[in-house]
């Protein structure tokens, strides 16, 4: 399969919009969930580990998981700076069997890329520990042109209330949004959202 961001990946951390974003979806997540140091976590859609980074100093130990092989190429080359182990899996979601379930899953801005949200939220439950936690963010509903090209792009941001009920049919507990930050491009504001939830 065709990496999309090899042409992206050298200098996706670059971007302070990105480090911002990344920042802004951390801090939600850890004012709101009671990260344990014995917790073992995965990072859906991991790229270069931004979302990852931040949370690395609360948690036993990370698996960063990515269709993408150059940005796992720089999540590897900086591995070091995190504050616990990180595991590296190249390997799409669906593909992806877990050999023990985790204690939480994070994302960031990955849902979109993902088609059938339905089968992803089933597939998140199935992989957790009981009583473990969600925390996934992408953006609210625009108009398409958050990107500069929507090639693997198969929803234009999310109404976050339909995802509740999404979650809550896959029979996730205690959900909530909660907005983390807000995107600003030349033609518009994007607002990110974090959708938390329990097994």
């Amino acid at each position: 399969m065709k990496d999309k961001f090899e042409h992206k990946s050298k200098n996706w951390d670059m971007s302070s919009r990105r480090v911002q974003n990344a920042k802004g979806i951390a801090d939600v997540i850890l004012n709101n969930i009671d990260m344990k140091p014995t917790y073992k976590i995965l990072d859906v859609g991991a790229g270069t580990g931004l979302l990852g980074y931040f949370i690395s100093a609360k948690v036993k130990e990370i698996t960063a998981l990515d269709s993408s092989a150059s940005m796992l190429a720089e999540l590897q080359s900086k591995v070091s700076q995190f504050d616990c182990p990180v595991s590296i899996v190249k390997s799409s979601l669906a593909e992806y069997e877990c050999q023990e379930c985790f204690d939480g899953i994070i994302s960031s801005m990955t849902m979109h890329h993902i088609k059938d949200i339905s089968a992803l939220f089933h597939k998140l439950y199935g992989m957790l520990q009981e009583k473990g936690f969600i925390a996934i963010a992408d953006l609210g509903s625009e108009d398409g042109t958050f990107h500069d090209n929507n090639d693997g792009v198969y929803h234009f941001g999310f109404d976050f209330e339909n995802l509740k009920e999404m979650a809550k049919a896959a029979g996730f507990k205690e959900i909530s949004t909660e907005k983390a930050h807000s995107i600003e491009k030349p033609h518009g504001n994007f607002d990110v959202f974090v959708l938390m939830a329990k097994k």
